[in-house]
């Protein structure tokens, strides 16, 4: 049974604040994205989540947030069912008007899960790599801070002692994340709690470390990457 109460999400957000990198990240993928909105930030691509308590505190603090709800029922309706139980879909009122103390967990996360070994144990962060064409961060690994990386495990592993399914569903998105990998043959890429970089086997877990900023970039900023001035907007 979940312990989760708004008191505790008030908390657990005080512990996971830390931006990502040490620079806005959203202004390096907006001149990418349509209407030079950052990626994250555009629930045409990524409609955040929160839970229930945790919309209850959203709810009451601020009014940043409200619910979210596509123009198209059968958009609206195909979303809801992929939607985790006990999980609200949520939209913010914009990337200028965030409220940095108000961001869902999921904002605080984007665009990383807490990768969970085959025996269960919480090895580091991942990316959602069907994020990758589009997310700076994915592209640039070697950006995100110890800060943050430390923050995040610590922030799971807390919402793992207090509500177990969440671990049991980051558990299982892990096993799809290992069958897709493997399917590509491709290396999953892992921010070990212990502070390394490593690419996992999908097949066998072996976990072989490498330096962060030898990992891919894709989209965008792989072809940016090639260029005299990588920070070139193409």
């Amino acid at each position: 049974m979940s312990q989760l109460s708004p008191s505790v999400i008030s908390e657990l957000y005080a512990g996971f604040h830390t931006p990502i990198t040490s620079i806005d990240c959203g202004e390096k993928c907006a001149p990418y994205h349509e209407n030079r909105v950052p990626f994250c930030c555009d629930t045409h691509h990524v409609v955040p989540t929160a839970y229930a308590v945790e919309w209850e505190y959203l709810s009451t603090h601020t009014n940043l947030w409200h619910l979210w709800q596509d123009t198209s029922k059968e958009e609206t309706a195909r979303i809801y069912s992929q939607t985790p139980t006990g999980h609200k879909l949520i939209e913010c009122l914009g990337h200028t008007h965030c409220q940095r103390e108000f961001r869902s967990f999921t904002c605080r996360a984007f665009p990383f899960f807490p990768y969970i070994d085959r025996a269960g144990a919480f090895l580091g962060i991942s990316p959602y790599w069907e994020y990758a064409e589009h997310c700076w961060v994915i592209s640039h690994l070697e950006r995100v801070s110890s800060e943050y990386r430390s923050e995040f495990i610590a922030t799971y592993e807390q919402l793992f002692a207090l509500d177990p399914q969440e671990k049991d569903m980051f558990r299982f998105h892990s096993i799809v994340t290992r069958r897709i990998f493997s399917r590509r043959h491709r290396a999953i890429p892992l921010l070990h709690r212990n502070g390394y970089a490593y690419k996992i086997s999908p097949s066998n877990g072996r976990m072989r470390r490498v330096n962060v900023v030898t990992m891919p970039r894709f989209g965008p900023y792989q072809i940016a990457a090639k260029l005299p001035f990588p920070d070139e907007i193409l």
